[in-house]
């Protein structure tokens, strides 16, 4: 117990100390989340409706990117960084949140924590939309995320709102020692 109680008070102590865009408890063997004053190149990604431009980025492992994304779309879209295993999980989230009503065509709802109760990630928190490898777009809006690419790897970078990934948007993200 007494171990236990330990190892809780080291982690909320380097919760607190660490920068906000590192406090997530996710791990990703592909990399991590980076301020963007750390990227070696910015990548635009403009999102319609129900595709992305360009369908396919090459990244060398290492390289820090800031991905400038600008929704051309009507519709609230999302760029997730994933493989196809990570992007499957994250449909059925995504699913739950619009069936809870916090997900719209258009945008995302702010929702009493009490309304979410029963409803979570399966990791006992909330439901909400803060990993720090995705970021949602409204129609008409531009956002960024940025990522160090840590080793060489396959991924997708996708739209995981409920259809929008089976309807093809979805991209090839390859990175390259």
């Amino acid at each position: 117990m007494l171990l236990r109680n330990r190892l809780a008070l080291a982690a909320c102590t380097l919760l607190l100390s660490a920068p906000l865009w590192a406090a997530s408890g996710h791990h990703y063997d592909f990399g991590q989340p980076a301020p963007a004053a750390q990227a070696t190149r910015s990548v635009e990604v403009v999102m319609g409706d129900l595709s992305f431009t360009p369908k396919a980025i090459d990244i060398k492992a290492g390289e820090t990117v800031r991905f400038v994304l600008v929704n051309k779309g009507q519709l609230l879209h999302e760029f997730n960084l994933g493989d196809a295993a990570m992007h499957a999980a994250h449909q059925q989230e995504m699913a739950k949140m619009q069936q809870s009503g916090m997900l719209t065509p258009t945008g995302m709802k702010e929702m009493d924590h009490s309304a979410m109760a029963g409803m979570d990630h399966g990791d006992g928190h909330g439901m909400k939309h803060d990993d720090p490898n995705s970021v949602l777009v409204e129609p008409g809006k531009t956002a960024e995320l940025t990522w160090t690419f840590t080793q060489a790897s396959s991924l997708e970078f996708a739209c995981n709102i409920p259809g929008h990934y089976q309807a093809g948007m979805v991209g090839k993200l390859t990175v390259s020692q």
